[in-house]
């Protein structure tokens, strides 16, 4: 039976949608099988980012008017095995679709499936509710700009309130920041938040530009090596982060501080 593991943010724009994809591909590269769920209603990207929106025949929404099986609007991935996604509806008609119906579907893949990761739209209004009413397990996605972590701060007693046990990802934490005590690091976020760590991803291009046109894996990437500790946290329930202060330590890291700044 699958874990249902809602991924959600208070705020819009911290790269939900690309952390909500990028950890169902390190999950399959682990030998599981993925679905991702785009419940946001009209303004769905996950599509897009899998390279899949010349792909869509059925979405959510066809599903919830029983114009198709699930299974039927199920797309997989074809770069990555085991990866499927269940498009999301581009038009907006958000009103059609109840927490139940989300409630449903995700119940009826859970049996074929090790994960379900469901792609919430951010805010705290309808649709935040009705994705939130289908997952087990949260994982908040912020980054650690003061407004960011303020809405994140609104989203979590909500999610406490549904019986779900949250974890926060730290997106976009620049080390040369974190190092010249520029920008909050992730224990000082976690503890005004009270929640646990889940990962810390750096600002990084190969992760903000995450799509089937990537680069191979072997390329590499500080924002990838961080998605793969991501993914092992989330398995294992563990509590390991990418330290993105690594390279801006000793004389050399200085020296990068200072060279990054002026770039």
């Amino acid at each position: 039976m699958a874990r249902s593991i809602v991924v959600t943010s208070g705020k819009g724009g911290v790269g939900k949608s690309t952390v909500t994809v990028a950890l169902g591909k390190a999950l399959c590269r682990r030998g599981k099988r993925v679905v991702l769920v785009d419940t946001d209603i009209g303004l769905n990207n996950l599509d897009v980012l899998l390279d899949m929106e010349h792909r869509v025949v059925y979405d959510l929404l066809d599903v919830v008017h029983n114009r198709c099986r699930v299974r039927q609007a199920l797309l997989e991935d074809t770069d990555t095995g085991g990866l499927f996604l269940l498009p999301s509806a581009h038009t907006y008609e958000a009103s059609e679709i109840s927490a139940q119906n989300i409630r449903v579907i995700v119940n009826s893949l859970a049996p074929s499936f090790d994960y379900v990761l469901i792609d919430c739209p951010a805010g705290i209004e309808l649709g935040f509710h009705r994705s939130v009413a289908a997952a087990r397990e949260a994982l908040v996605v912020t980054t650690p700009h003061i407004s960011a972590v303020r809405d994140a701060s609104k989203v979590i007693p909500i999610l406490t309130s549904y019986g779900l046990k949250s974890r926060l990802i730290v997106n976009r934490c620049r080390g040369d920041l974190v190092m010249d005590s520029e920008m909050a690091d992730c224990d000082t976020i976690c503890e005004a938040l009270g929640v646990g760590i889940a990962g810390v991803i750096p600002d990084d291009d190969v992760i903000n530009l995450q799509s089937n046109a990537l680069p191979p894996r072997s390329r590499r990437s500080e924002g990838l090596a961080a998605i793969e500790i991501l993914a092992d946290n989330v398995m294992n329930g563990t509590d390991t982060v990418y330290d993105v202060t690594r390279r801006y330590r000793g004389l050399f890291g200085f020296f990068k501080r200072g060279l990054r700044k002026l770039v």
